[in-house]
């Protein structure tokens, strides 16, 4: 017999049935809660609204558990490349060796960008931020396509839209940087791996064509990527969704999804958090200065890069970041003042009571941008090395949205304006 909530409403019981996950998780289903009742819930930010089901990917914020498809975040860090995460994410398992080498020579297939793009690029203002150029590149790249505007399309002609939008993110991006910095357009070289590929696109130059890259960066590369490919219904992957149910196409979709992210409150968190460490450091390096400004509730100083919309616990991709981060700069051969004031703000605030209780944790941001950096990115870059991750995540929740046929997002309000009001003419107004 199924679990049931009972609600009563003006003296009046009403039943409906709780819903458990398959790792134990619940909720109330109200789908019919203003049918029987008249009423709506209201939860401003969706705090504790379940807007779907997914098969996709599970977080326990309290224990710190980060799982794609049932794989632990750490297992698939530690062990996968990115276009095995990619290709778990997209069709629900990990790929065999010739599944790999199908979907691998796929995308080496469709790596290169039209031509017409480069006029886009052109036309940007001086100055124009990466993220704005990326939203508005995917969303053209769509207009080469005009097929895939159909809503109605086959699942196979879906699947070769997905292929399009994993070979040509990383081109895409290569150029966005390339363009930013003067310098000419380094093209695919299919012989390489995915994300050696990228990086050769980008560090690469037209003149030395035995360049190669680093394997200390390839790895590192690999596990940001990785670390980013999903993270459930955060604001981008939701608008995603919300976008897709109205059956707008996939590039449309993503390229809003890619506007969702570029907000410093989601994925523009990790800019502002190396901000925040070249601001202490400029400032004299004094750490607990700046941890007492965070904790004085009279100061609009925030301390970036702690605690989590949905973690309670020690954000488990913030421990494999710090990890990488460390190799990273040693192998590299680079000492960054930096880091070392990272690690100081982690150490004090770990150490203090204010941030304990509160459990404020150092998230997924709070390393991430050093990395990039030592790699050799500028902080306004950092986002779109992000969506470039979030990719098979924002399509495969746009594919599960899809096939589940869920109907259009329509979320309602409480009304709080103005009661009716008789028009007055423009003449007896006073």
């Amino acid at each position: 017999m199924s679990e049931i909530v009972k609600i009563i409403v003006e003296g009046k019981e009403f039943e409906f049935p709780l819903i458990t996950g398959t790792e134990g998780e619940k909720a109330i289903d109200i789908s019919k809660l203003r049918e029987l009742t008249g009423l709506i819930t209201l939860d401003i930010g969706y705090k504790n609204t379940g807007a779907t089901t997914s098969a996709i990917t599970f977080l326990d914020g309290e224990k710190g558990i980060l799982q794609h498809r049932g794989y632990a975040i750490e297992d698939l860090a530690e062990h996968a490349s990115f276009l095995e995460v990619s290709y778990l994410l997209l069709n629900g398992n990990l790929p065999n060796a010739t599944e790999f080498q199908n979907f691998e020579h796929a995308i080496s297939e469709h790596t290169l960008a039209n031509e017409g793009l480069e006029a886009m690029f052109r036309a940007f203002p001086t100055g124009s931020h990466a993220m704005g150029q990326l939203s508005s590149m995917i969303a053209a790249l769509g207009l080469y396509y005009p097929k895939a505007l159909n809503p109605h399309r086959t699942e196979e002609a879906i699947n070769r839209t997905t292929i399009r939008l994993m070979a040509k993110m990383p081109t895409i991006c290569a150029m966005i940087f390339k363009k930013r910095n003067g310098h000419p357009m380094v093209y695919p070289r299919n012989s390489l791996g995915y994300v050696e590929n990228y990086l050769n696109m980008t560090f690469g130059q037209v003149t030395k064509p035995d360049f190669e890259v680093d394997p200390i960066l390839i790895n590192a590369m690999n596990k940001l990527l990785i670390l980013h490919a999903d993270h459930e219904q955060n604001c981008s992957a939701s608008t995603v969704r919300m976008v897709g149910s109205s059956q707008s196409n996939l590039y449309s979709s993503i390229s809003a999804g890619i506007s969702g992210l570029w907000g410093p409150l989601h994925g523009g968190a990790n800019q502002e958090v190396l901000d925040m460490l070249e601001q202490i450091e400029v400032d004299g390096g004094n750490v607990q200065k700046w941890i007492d400004k965070a904790k004085d509730k009279n100061d609009t100083f925030r301390l970036m890069g702690f605690g989590h919309r949905v973690y309670k616990n020690f954000d488990p991709r913030a421990k494999i970041i710090k990890k990488a981060c460390n190799e990273v700069l040693n192998k590299l051969g680079k000492s960054d003042p930096i880091l070392d004031i990272a690690k100081k703000l982690e150490e004090t605030a770990l150490s203090d009571p204010y941030f304990i209780e509160r459990k404020l944790f150092p998230n997924v941001d709070f390393y991430s941008g050093i990395i990039y950096r030592a790699m050799g990115f500028p902080p306004d870059f950092f986002t779109v090395l992000f969506s470039m991750g979030r990719l098979p995540g924002w399509i495969s929740q746009w594919q599960e949205m899809r096939r589940e046929k869920q109907p259009i997002a329509r979320p309602r309000q409480i009304y709080t304006g103005q009661t009716y009001r008789v028009f007055v003419p423009m003449k007896d107004r006073p």
